[in-house]
């Protein structure tokens, strides 16, 4: 009788949570399998040509569609915030980054693998996006196993995205143990513009 007392007392005080030492959860163990999610982006519309080697911010159009992203990506547990060295990429992400009080990773365009080891390294269940260049986007998801069609060149060297496409969102799923992609999705977000080779 007494030992079933003392079982019965020992139950009761861990289901309260007045043990010390920590009660085994269901949940143990479980997030080191949650696979990592990336929204990669292609910066908005700028104000100027980045043909020149200038460094233009948005047009109003861009700042439009670049608040249009914080609204879509504003409840998606977003935790990281990569851009590249460009005015136009960190002002994309800039309104995003204000609402959720966020600093962004600042990772140079040219530097590939660098970015990609960032995103390799992220913890599992982390919620990343990253935005880049029509240059740069493709590969940095062809870098992780993901895909993309509709592209004016789809080399692995130089894959790019159509110079006026700028509301594509791709959303790749890491594997959590591989860090492979396991989906790509795409989304489309903020005012309409041509379908991939639709011109």
């Amino acid at each position: 009788m007494r030992m079933k007392l003392c079982t019965a007392l020992f139950t009761l005080a861990a289901s309260a949570g007045f043990l010390a030492w920590p009660v085994p959860s269901a949940r143990a163990g479980a997030f080191e399998h949650e696979p990592v999610t990336i929204f990669f982006v292609r910066h908005a519309e700028t104000a100027g040509s980045t043909r020149t080697g200038g460094d233009p911010g948005l047009s109003q159009a861009g700042r439009e569609r670049a608040e249009a992203l914080a609204r879509l990506l504003s409840h998606a547990g977003v935790g990281q915030l990569f851009s590249s060295e460009f005015a136009r990429t960190r002002a994309t992400l800039a309104p995003l980054a204000q609402l959720l009080e966020k600093q962004l990773r600042i990772v140079p365009a040219r530097e590939r693998e660098e970015q990609l080891e960032e995103l390799r390294r992220l913890e599992p269940g982390t919620v990343a996006v990253v935005a880049g260049h029509s240059n740069t986007v493709p590969g940095l998801v062809f870098g992780l196993g993901g895909k993309i069609e509709g592209l004016v060149r789809e080399d692995s060297r130089e894959a790019l995205l159509d110079h006026d496409q700028y509301d594509r969102v791709f959303v790749v799923t890491l594997d959590a143990r591989t860090r492979l992609a396991q989906t790509t999705l795409e989304l489309r977000y903020g005012p309409a513009l041509p379908s991939p080779g639709g011109r």
